[in-house]
């Protein structure tokens, strides 16, 4: 992989993604909209770190970066063109409107950049059915600039990048631990292509399906599914010295509801005619319920869904204690 052609490539996805646009439709939805990767380079402003007045890698490197690395490491399959969400914009003005009121403000003398993106790229032609439904393999990173020192000098950026499945059904992010890097801190665009590379071409995807292929199989009663829904409630109130020893749940009392509330209503993952949930279906309960976090959180949280789901699954299976159900 030639690492010098990614920082010079700034028409890499028109070129060689003429293929359709992968699922925009909320596969997160908290306080983000749908951009172009266009209006991420003629609309938006770079941020520089203040003290030396040095440059950011911007989102729309970023997203180049990995569209490049994808094509070296996929060049044979079907690649989608970056569905893209931000949020928090960060607002400025040109100096010669340092006067005006806001609302007066032109087009022109405004400048704009949000502080947090992701961004998702489906390879439908690697793709799985699990619990009758279809999974697409999906790769995105998450960039997060609040999570940067930029009143400093220029210093390592953090990036996350993550590679897992989207279930087609409901537009839902899997993402297994070793499909996730949650710290990534590069200085360069080569080195921040490396670390995509080694997370993409060492992935075992196929060990990653086997795993949900089993949760389908395994069901969790009215009852259970009662009492785990109130032991996560419980622990969002305990003690951190209490929850040494326990599972962490990964999503927040708002999203409980949610998964509740779809336990009833969901056309695709609800509970049986006996109240019955299979792991499968309250898995996407459970990362449709996680659409609803801010983006700098929502691929730590997805891996938290699997984690979770997959130690229950353990737990039935080998006939021992679970926290959460016994």
């Amino acid at each position: 992989m030639d690492l010098m052609q990614v920082s010079s490539n700034h028409e890499v996805i028109d070129e060689v993604f003429p293929l359709s646009e992968t699922s925009n439709i909320h596969f997160i939805a908290a306080n983000t909209e749908v951009i172009k990767t266009r209006d991420l380079k003629y609309k938006h402003t770079i941020p520089v770190f203040a003290k030396d007045n040095e440059r950011t890698i911007s989102h729309l490197e970023f997203i180049e970066t990995i569209v490049f690395v994808a094509q070296q490491v996929f060049g044979g399959e079907q690649i989608l063109k970056p569905a893209i969400r931000v949020s928090h914009p960060i607002k400025g003005r040109i100096p010669t409107a340092v006067d005006k009121p806001a609302k007066d403000l032109l087009e022109h003398e405004k400048t704009l950049y949000f502080e947090r993106m992701a961004f998702a790229i489906e390879i439908p032609s690697i793709s799985n059915v699990v619990g009758g439904n279809t999974l697409n393999l999906t790769i995105g990173g998450v960039r997060a600039y609040n999570l940067e020192n930029l009143y400093s000098r220029k210093s390592e950026e953090r990036f996350k990048l993550f590679i897992g499945f989207q279930n087609k059904v409901c537009t839902n992010l899997c993402v297994f631990t070793d499909g996730f890097k949650t710290d990534i801190k590069v200085r360069t665009i080569a080195e921040l292509a490396s670390e995509a590379y080694k997370l993409f071409s060492e992935f075992k995807f196929y060990k990653y399906l086997e795993m949900l292929s089993d949760l389908p199989e395994i069901n969790i009663s009215e009852s259970q599914f009662a009492q785990l829904i109130g032991k996560a409630r419980m622990y969002q109130m305990m003690p951190f010295k209490d929850r040494k020893e326990i599972p962490m749940f990964p999503l927040s009392d708002s999203q409980i509801n949610l998964v509740v509330k779809d336990y009833y209503t969901d056309d695709s993952f609800c509970r049986n005619e006996f109240g019955d949930i299979n792991l499968w279906k309250l898995y996407n309960l459970f990362t449709g319920a996680n659409k609803m976090s801010y983006i700098d959180s929502f691929i730590d949280k997805g891996v938290g869904c699997f984690e979770f789901v997959n130690g229950l699954k353990q737990a039935i299976q080998e006939r021992q204690f679970h926290w959460y159900l016994g």
